[in-house]
């Protein structure tokens, strides 16, 4: 990736493809459709990025940036917390970045596959780093006894964060509010 200072005309393409992406996946989205929305040339866009797949890769590693970075400050201050404090905070963090960052986060879940071209080791590692927040967080909760020593932490994992991830298609503010899910999908959990 190129460098250049965050904000700026780079945000603005990264936006602008976050939202074009969420609409349409990695196939229908084009540069030409993403200069287009931000009001430039094509050409102009390879002053930021490379390719439409560095592009792409930008969006998918922000989406997961933006959840990650705000699980990990909602449980940094969760000192002496007990372990339904914690799962709750991060689930209600993990949630509350998903559905305000809905563009960028939605975007990686749709372009994850980006066509014909391998994913990018960045957005593998970008992935890893975030299930290690929640294998550690996991981890936790089985050492605090909250969870069953018999139940599969990776499964655990899988199952949590697909509940959280496919809320995408189902939430809505006017319908939930984030902490009756966090706390009832910590109930869930932590149930006997």
């Amino acid at each position: 990736m190129r460098d250049v200072a965050p904000g700026g005309s780079r945000r603005l393409i990264l936006d602008t493809a976050a939202r074009l992406l969420r609409a349409g996946g990695y196939h229908q989205t084009t540069l030409r459709e993403i200069a287009e929305a931000v009001g430039i040339r094509k050409a102009s866009l390879y002053h930021h990025f490379a390719s439409k797949e560095e592009i792409v890769e930008a969006v998918v590693n922000d989406g997961v940036r933006f959840v990650q970075d705000a699980v990990v400050a909602a449980l940094a201050g969760m000192d002496g917390a007990s372990p339904r404090q914690r799962l709750k905070a991060a689930i209600t963090a993990h949630l509350t970045a998903l559905h305000g960052q809905r563009d960028y986060t939605t975007a990686s879940f749709r372009v994850f596959t980006f066509g014909a071209t391998p994913v990018p080791e960045s957005v593998r590692a970008a992935r890893r780093a975030y299930e290690d927040v929640w294998r550690n967080l996991i981890a936790e909760l089985q050492a605090a006894g909250a969870l069953k020593p018999a139940r599969s932490p990776d499964l655990m994992r899988y199952w949590l964060l697909g509940a959280l991830n496919g809320s995408i298609d189902w939430f809505r503010p006017e319908r939930f509010a984030i902490a009756a899910i966090a706390r009832e999908f910590s109930d869930i959990v932590l149930a006997d």
